[in-house]
């Protein structure tokens, strides 16, 4: 046992998770019936993942801005923009692409009972709402808009604080980190738990009927993980970005298209960033950001799902019109996380901009809930992984800019 032990140990987390998610499709078709005490292993993890990020982000980001040294150089400007620019290019390819290859849909009355919001006005006003969130109840819900609201305010309120207060912190900081550390050390547990549940609960009849619309779907996810963000990582750190691509999407994409929840990979993509080497005070902010305002996938699913009811019920669309809706699925993408059930409960936002009906526009959703297992799946891979995936570039950028010989290669 010791033996065995040792050698699963020498094994990378990315083998381990992979060995675990063979184990859990091979039970899964083999023993479905053991679903109950292989299914605690999924549940467990993602509630380990979900208690302690909350905490992690407002002591990392805390840390991070009452250590910072005025005059200290910052890329959050870089960030932030390669997280809008993406989001963006990411809706504007999907809506290319739902051209070129038309959908309908045959629409469902699945979607009882979920309100979507009116506009985007509601999407910012609940994003701002959420904002001025109670701290206590903030890290209750895993508000992470109120959480980082407040852990920036709190870091600024003390910046001026003596250095054995900041040094308390700073070690809260870690020992969370060190948490962390042990929680990822069941992922491939955790991983055989959650794929064992999806296919022995979900399976893939159900999903055959839609065939076509999560090809769309994906094709554009996948478009945008493999061309569209390499592309910009390399217009930022002029070297062949896809070492960098294949490592985000392995070391954080897995792992988030089984949780299928960017907050409670936080904590993976935290440890993926100290692995990359990346500076701690920048990516302990950029990261939880990111997981609010970095949305590409929820940008492609609000375009390709409206624009197959706008097929599906012969509305003519004009290219300013289509240009809009770029905008406004990134606009809405980026506030998705203040609005519970995400992406999908925008896409009535979108479709009001064709002048569909709001019944109509419920049923577009119900059929996103029935192709949710895989959509919401992609859409959490390509929008976690590339959190890390433009921090890093970002500060690569830096590294370039002071000298520093930067071997992509070798660092990841």
């Amino acid at each position: 046992m010791n033996k065995l032990l040792k050698n699963w140990n020498k094994l990378s987390l990315v083998k381990q998770i992979l060995i675990g998610l063979v184990i859990g499709i091979v039970l899964a078709l083999a023993v479905p019936q053991l679903a109950s005490p292989i299914v605690i292993f999924g549940s467990l993890f993602v509630g380990a993942l979900k208690a302690i990020a909350p905490v992690l982000v407002l002591f990392l980001v805390m840390s991070a801005i009452a250590q910072h040294k005025k005059g200290q150089q910052s890329n959050m400007k870089s960030v932030i923009i390669l997280y809008l620019l993406g989001t963006f290019l990411a809706s504007f390819i999907a809506v290319i692409v739902s051209f070129v290859f038309p959908i309908s849909i045959s629409l469902v009355n699945s979607a009882e009972g979920v309100a979507a919001p009116s506009d985007v006005v509601e999407v910012l006003r609940a994003l701002l709402l959420n904002v001025v969130d109670n701290p206590v109840s903030a890290i209750t819900n895993s508000n992470y808009i109120g959480i980082l609201a407040w852990a920036v305010l709190l870091g600024l309120a003390l910046r001026n604080a003596n250095d054995s207060t900041k040094s308390v912190i700073s070690s809260f900081s870690d020992a969370i980190s060190k948490i962390v550390g042990w929680v990822i050390k069941f992922a491939p547990l955790g991983i055989m738990g959650l794929v064992f549940e999806s296919i022995s609960t979900n399976g893939i009849a159900s999903l055959l009927g839609y065939g076509k619309l999560l090809a769309v779907l994906v094709g554009c996810m996948l478009f945008v993980a493999l061309v569209v963000n390499p592309v910009i990582v390399y217009g930022v750190i002029r070297q062949n970005p896809y070492p960098l691509v294949f490592k985000c999407i392995k070391e954080s994409g897995i792992t988030a298209f089984f949780t299928r929840s960017s907050a409670s990979n936080i904590p993976v993509n935290m440890r993926l960033c100290e692995n990359l080497g990346l500076n701690k005070d920048r990516y302990s902010v950029s990261i939880p950001l990111g997981a609010t305002i970095n949305m590409a996938g929820a940008a492609v699913t609000i375009s390709v799902l409206t624009l197959a009811a706008v097929h599906t019920l012969g509305i003519p669309v004009d290219l300013p019109t289509a240009i809009l809706l770029s905008v406004l699925a990134a606009i809405s993408a980026c506030g998705a996380s203040g609005v519970a059930g995400g992406s999908l409960l925008l896409i009535p936002l979108a479709c009001n901009l064709f002048g569909i009906p709001a019944d109509v526009a419920m049923q577009v959703v119900g059929v996103g809930f029935i192709i949710g297992v895989v959509q919401d799946s992609f859409e959490t891979a390509i929008n976690s992984s590339t959190d890390v995936l433009f921090t890093a570039a970002a500060e690569y950028k830096e590294w370039r800019k002071e000298g520093k010989k930067i071997d992509i290669r070798k660092v990841a």
